[in-house]
């Protein structure tokens, strides 16, 4: 079922361009986010991330291109939180949750807000005053304004930036929560890729305004595949017995380079134990998501 909601397309760009005279700030970009999606939008600082989610949103007009939306028979929804909350500082989380439910002609309002307070971890401060809150807690606030009317699709512009350890945790955990118990599609931007890589299904990397990249969690994985090294007292004999099982291996300067995945690794030392071959090195480090996106963005 999940793979089905995956190969079904709820966003798509194409060549969508924003110029600000000679300037391109995105330039051509084509993306397709799937039903299902945590997509994470990797981009530095000025890449294109914040200006291409403006046009999605509406905020500012595209020069070129087109956006489109799918979602089946019904209009979709979309939520959005777009650098910071745009909440009423004098209102409490309940009454900015609130006045924003009224705009949107929400029903049952005062059921939906209390479940969204207690989904965001605020249910215990929802009488409290935006402007005494804490920059996470101000963030959760955010994402619980964009997802009061249950979105189809949920936009996060760089929703970690600035925030403590335990306030990235708790926004990651809400976010694999919306996607996962909810089935809710995500468009996340951050230039913080290890936070990305432990929430995202699929990959956009943006460079110079430019969509450089697209690729999913899977395919990332076997791109950033290294091989495996290892070391023992008999470096030569070692590469005589892979040999014979079929191995690709070469010489390296302190030990052998096994072309194969990390999953034999457990198959290559029991067959080295069962020839009395001692390692004294063995090791497998696959390419980090910081990494890859220097590789693909030189």
């Amino acid at each position: 079922m999940e793979n089905q909601l995956k190969a079904v397309s709820l966003l798509r760009t194409t060549k969508l361009i924003k110029a600000y005279q000679e300037y391109r700030a995105v330039d051509e970009v084509s993306m397709t986010i799937n039903q299902g999606d945590i997509y994470g939008f990797i981009g530095k600082n000025g890449a294109g991330k914040t200006t291409f989610i403006r046009m999605l949103t509406n905020l500012i007009e595209k020069s070129s291109g087109s956006i489109e939306f799918f979602s089946g028979k019904e209009n979709i929804k979309i939520g959005a939180v777009i650098e910071s909350p745009a909440c009423y500082p004098y209102l409490s989380a309940q009454a900015n949750l609130a006045y924003y439910a009224i705009q949107v002609d929400l029903p049952d309002k005062q059921e939906r807000i209390k479940e969204v307070l207690e989904f965001i971890g605020l249910g215990d401060v929802g009488e409290k005053m935006f402007k005494d809150f804490s920059l996470g807690m101000k963030q959760r606030l955010g994402i619980g304004l964009a997802i009061l009317n249950k979105p189809n699709l949920l936009i996060l512009d760089e929703p970690t930036n600035g925030l403590d350890p335990q306030g990235i945790v708790e926004i990651r955990e809400i976010i694999k929560k919306l996607n996962q118990q909810y089935q809710t599609t995500i468009l996340v931007s951050s230039h913080i890729l290890s936070e990305l890589s432990m929430i995202a299904t699929r990959y956009g990397i943006i460079h110079q305004g430019k969509l450089v990249k697209e690729v999913t969690t899977q395919e990332l994985e076997h791109e950033c595949e290294k091989p495996i090294l290892l070391s023992s007292v008999d470096d030569q004999n070692c590469q005589t017995i892979l040999k014979k099982e079929g191995y690709i291996v070469d010489v390296a300067a302190n030990g052998l380079i096994i072309n194969a995945e990390k999953s034999k690794m457990p198959d290559i030392s029991r067959l080295l134990f069962r020839h009395q071959l001692n390692l004294t090195y063995f090791s497998y480090k696959e390419e980090s998501l910081e990494e890859y996106y220097l590789k693909v963005t030189r």
